[in-house]
């Protein structure tokens, strides 16, 4: 399945040009404290399973500009059916760490294979009120490479640009009501995808380490 890419805008050129090694080394920086840093530091409530799990965070290294490959989930899903996620999921036994998680439900979900990436660091966890505690993966990709979306529970795989999340005014502040409390929570819309909750707050932690002195 062949993705495509998008350009990046005039307005965000200004935070490029970004390397895999320069962002390795932002990752290993201490993470910044912003405004919103709350809206992924939800505690889960108390009687709340709690479910490790882990995400990639792909960067695939385009012509036309360093670009985030994400996926829609289908929307029969019982966890976050029809949202726009990282491939991800919960860690396994098997799984040695949260990097090789990340990988391989990368790969069952999406058919990128694991030779394709090179692992650059993480991004600060994230709790979220359904029980889920993530840790986002963040990796470098070289095309090229093929995709195949697995059947039940990937809708589609598509690609962004990434200068279109570095910018701080494309994020908006959302609330939901969610089991008795009022829940705050960041949306990105970008070309027609609602991008919100954890997957909007990793691209915004993102954003604002790679944008940081």
């Amino acid at each position: 399945m062949a993705v495509t890419s998008a350009p990046l805008t005039p307005e965000s050129r200004r935070l490029f040009p970004l390397s895999r090694e320069m962002i390795a080394d932002r990752l290993r920086r201490p993470a910044p404290t912003y405004e919103h840093d709350e809206l992924h530091r939800v505690a889960i409530k108390e009687g709340v399973r709690v479910t490790e799990a882990a995400v990639l965070v792909p960067l695939v290294n385009r012509d036309a500009g360093i670009q985030v490959l994400l996926t829609q989930r289908t929307g029969h899903l019982r966890d976050h059916g029809g949202q726009v996620s990282f491939p991800g999921g919960r860690v396994e036994p098997g799984d040695v760490d949260r990097e090789a998680t990340a990988l391989r439900e990368t790969v069952e979900e999406t058919g990128l294979t694991a030779d394709r990436v090179t692992l650059l660091g993480r991004l600060p966890g994230y709790e979220i009120p359904s029980g889920f505690r993530i840790t986002p993966v963040v990796g470098w990709v070289e095309p090229p490479f093929s995709v195949v979306p697995d059947a039940f529970e990937v809708a589609d795989i598509f690609e962004a640009p990434l200068a279109y999340f570095l910018d701080p005014a494309n994020y908006q502040r959302r609330q939901f009501h969610f089991r008795g409390r009022q829940r705050h929570y960041l949306a990105a819309p970008w070309d027609g995808r609602y991008i919100w909750g954890a997957t909007a707050g990793m691209l915004y932690s993102l954003c604002r380490l790679l944008d940081s002195e």
